[in-house]
């Protein structure tokens, strides 16, 4: 296993373009760099700038890990990006993207199924839009990996699909099951299953043999009322047992890279920080996720209950809802809390983390 860093949301990444975020990513004391599309470094394709990112990796013996985009028929529109690069052509845009990462030798590659949208509650979510059902959505994503199946075989590349915020982690295990392990895989994430009723422990037992790309991130966790409020924490401050998941990671995939998903820097200043409000007391919420069993949700319920006492001794920081200023210092003081306290967990562990930037 190697520790390192999300290539999109690492500090300055925009600004310091690819290269330059690799030697970051050194300076911060990572072992790789996750770009969560291969457009973030290179928009145009640009093989150059490819090829150079991939020499400063190898220079520095460093991961290099890349994706695509979204793999939902009904959230493409979003980022016209992936049809432009295709010249309006939405396959041919996926193919090229895909031979640009197999050129530089890529071949683990991120999709996701949505974008989270700025609503309050459930409606944040494509997972219950109105107009079209998740039902649907999800025969659409199938269809469409099965589009790119061939392509992703004749390369050698797998396609994998992150458990992300409007997915279940069932959802995703079948869609790779359906759609066949030789081409697809997971990218497991962390925190976002919380959104979904599911505990981190239990997603990680479920998509562990299908695991080929991570993101860790945490939250914190804690009844507001008959639901619950959800803020973003530094790995090791929110609700996620990282000891028990890297050893079931280990035990299942021991060359899996982790990568830290952190939060970036405010773009324009102090700005006010809210709950995320999850509807677990909510029928129409809970309905909505046919495969939560009891016992998974009362571990869920558990779970919150142990992070509030943490919460009341001041173990964690507090949750509350107030203008920040979360500024270059603040989010690299998080990024280097997650690198401490992954380590360190691996070192409790015994696992065999290669912790080349050292």
């Amino acid at each position: 296993m190697r520790l390192g860093i999300d290539g999109r949301k690492i500090p300055e990444a925009a600004k310091r373009g690819g290269v330059a975020s690799m030697d970051h990513g050194r300076e911060l004391g990572m072992d790789g760099l996750f770009f969560r599309t291969v457009l973030d470094v290179a928009p145009t394709l640009d093989m150059g700038v490819l090829k150079a990112v991939r020499q400063r990796a190898d220079e520095l013996g460093m991961y290099l890990e890349m994706g695509l985009g979204k793999v939902n028929p009904y959230a493409l529109p979003e980022t016209p990006e992936m049809r432009a690069i295709g010249d309006g052509d939405t396959l041919l845009g996926f193919r090229r993207m895909m031979e640009a990462c197999a050129a530089i030798d890529c071949r683990e590659l991120w999709v996701g199924t949505a974008n989270h949208k700025d609503y309050a509650g459930r409606f944040g979510t494509d997972r219950f839009r109105t107009d079209v059902t998740w039902a649907d959505q999800l025969e659409g994503i199938r269809k469409l990996l099965l589009l790119l199946k061939p392509i992703a075989l004749d390369l050698g590349i797998h396609i994998n699909i992150e458990t992300h915020e409007e997915i279940t982690s069932f959802e995703v295990v079948r869609l790779v099951e359906a759609c066949g392990t030789d081409a697809f895989g997971i990218v497991y994430d962390t925190s976002n299953g919380l959104q979904r009723l599911e505990h981190p422990v239990w997603v990680a037992k479920r998509v562990a043999p299908y695991t080929r790309q991570t993101h860790f991130k945490d939250a914190g966790l804690v009844f507001n009322g008959r639901n619950a409020a959800m803020q973003g924490r530094a790995c090791g401050q929110g609700v996620v047992d990282y000891a028990a998941i890297l050893k079931i990671l280990a035990e299942a995939q021991p060359e899996l890279n982790i990568t830290i998903e952190n939060t970036p820097p405010f773009a324009n200043g102090p700005q006010f920080v809210k709950f995320n409000t999850l509807e677990l007391a909510e029928p129409a919420f809970i309905a909505g996720h046919k495969d939560c069993s009891v016992e998974e949700y009362a571990d869920f319920v558990e779970m919150i209950h142990a992070y509030e006492k943490r919460v009341a001794v001041g173990e964690v920081p507090p949750m509350v809802e107030e203008v920040r200023d979360f500024d270059y210092a603040a989010a690299v003081k998080d990024i280097l809390f997650s690198r401490d306290h992954l380590r360190g967990i691996c070192q409790d562990l015994n696992l065999p983390l290669r912790n080349l930037a050292a």
